[in-house]
């Protein structure tokens, strides 16, 4: 199979490094027009540097603002108005006891891992339906079906995620554009590895060993008994975005390396 998505533009949110990072680079080596965003311009202007110097024939671009906010999302459409491909990346994620979690932490986590991918689907998704060809796709998140006991707020945001690609799906019936969630389980990126490093260092074993021990400690149904990498769930979301996903919409599409145990 050749996925070949020359002509299409993607948008890509919270995209300058990790699960983003690689998404905009598989989008890019696919043919594509990749927009890269990030909150810095400094984080922003290294990574399209990057895909550039990986894929010298891609057309790679950013916009700089804080999706998190309407005002961000407000300035990312008004730089890039058209989008074929929308892959609503940007999520935050940590530990925290919930009688811990204060009123404006949850608003933050919504704001940031919900509503940036409402008012961005909000906004492209009507010039889809002008050209009858779209792909919107939401990263949920395992933990949107097995809610981590020490990241419930996260776990909330992510159930959300789905509720509204599902939705949207519904939504737009009968026309060739598509809207899916995928959804990765522990994922081997920048972010991870900074949490896990602490454990590394404390226990002498390598990044990699430190990652398959917290899958085994945190993660036990875990089928792959490892993390997944960022390009492994990147691939998903390539296929995803392809004219071959044509009959998949309303989806929740699993990358997660079976830690959710159900067979459906």
């Amino acid at each position: 199979m050749k996925i070949d998505l020359s002509g299409k533009t993607a948008v890509v949110s919270g995209s300058t490094m990790g699960i983003g990072f690689a998404i905009a680079g598989g989008l890019a080596e696919s043919g594509a027009a990749v927009v890269v965003n990030g909150r810095k311009q400094a984080s922003v202007d290294e990574a399209v540097a990057a895909l550039k110097n990986a894929f010298p024939e891609a057309e790679v671009r950013g916009v700089a603002a804080d999706l998190g906010t309407a005002e961000g999302c407000a300035e990312m459409v008004e730089a890039e108005p058209v989008a074929d491909i929308l892959v609503n990346n940007l999520g935050i994620y940590g530990p925290q006891d919930f009688f811990e979690i204060p009123d404006e932490e949850w608003t933050r986590f919504y704001e940031i891992n919900v509503l940036s991918g409402v008012r961005l689907s909000r906004a492209y998704l009507p010039g889809m339906l002008e050209e009858n060809w779209g792909r919107v796709i939401f990263l949920s998140s395992e933990s949107a079906l097995n809610i981590p006991a020490d990241m419930i707020h996260y776990g909330f945001t992510k159930t959300a995620n789905l509720s509204i690609a599902r939705g949207l799906a519904k939504r737009v019936t009968g026309t060739g554009v598509t809207v899916n969630s995928v959804l990765p389980g522990p994922t081997m990126s920048e972010g991870v590895e900074e949490m896990l490093r602490e454990d590394a260092e404390e226990s002498g074993r390598s990044m990699e060993e430190t990652g398959v021990a917290f899958v085994k400690e945190n993660r036990p149904s875990s089928i792959i008994q490892r993390p997944a990498t960022v390009e492994e769930v990147a691939n998903m979301v390539i296929y995803t975005a392809s004219p071959q996903a044509s009959a998949t919409t309303g989806a929740a599409l699993r990358v997660d390396g079976g830690v959710v145990d159900s067979i459906a």
